[in-house]
């Protein structure tokens, strides 16, 4: 199965299959949509806050850490915070 963008993992769980072919066991999908479903529930606290979170948490991926601050600064973000430079850049 060949997977790609933001939604490709999730298409291969609503499939039920890993990213070699594999079957996911039901009790994996079963606690992932439980924990999903509660997640759906929470309530947010801004778009803003959650856009800069997902740019963080997936941009630490893709830049090294002093691009991925610049990034954010010249968006109007704050820059890197020291928890997540811990946590993605250690």
């Amino acid at each position: 199965m060949a997977i790609a963008g933001p939604d490709g993992v999730d298409a291969a769980i609503k499939a039920g299959v890993d990213l070699d072919g594999s079957p996911i066991p039901e009790a994996m999908l079963s606690l992932y949509g439980e924990v999903m479903d509660l997640e759906g529930q929470r309530a947010r606290s801004g778009v803003l806050k959650s856009m800069r979170n997902r740019i963080v948490k997936t941009g630490a991926k893709h830049f090294d850490q002093a691009t991925l601050n610049e990034r954010l600064v010249s968006a109007g973000w704050d820059g890197l915070r020291d928890k997540e430079i811990a946590f993605f850049y250690s």
